[in-house]
């Protein structure tokens, strides 16, 4: 599972360089946005636009991350390919996050 970390002003973007998120990856993943994202930053991007696929375990990981923020700290979602955003439809995660069709918009958005 390879993560690329970089910033922008007071915000971490995370961006998933895999076609998909699943059970093979799942622990995989939750250490490594653990790891890349101990520094605290308020507010953190993940962007999906690579991820083809997503199941249960996958959706579980992004969760925990959250999770794992804390309430002080938010998780925004850009990029979910039609398949992916159709599992976050179907699970009505598309509730619990943040969802933005592009890196751009999720940017320019004030967050709370």
């Amino acid at each position: 599972m390879a993560l690329i970390s970089s910033r922008s002003g007071t915000t971490q973007v995370i961006t998933v360089d895999s076609s998909r998120i699943d059970a093979a990856m799942a622990i995989q993943f939750k250490e490594d946005m653990r790891a890349e994202t101990e520094d605290g930053m308020k507010r953190v991007i993940l962007n999906l636009s690579s991820v083809e696929f997503i199941d249960s375990s996958g959706l579980g990981a992004i969760v925990a991350s959250m999770k794992q923020l804390g309430a002080e700290r938010s998780l925004d979602l850009v990029g979910l390919q039609p398949v992916v955003a159709k599992v976050f439809r179907l699970t009505r995660m598309d509730t619990v996050f943040h969802l933005y069709p592009n890196l751009d918009e999720a940017l320019a958005a004030k967050v709370e």
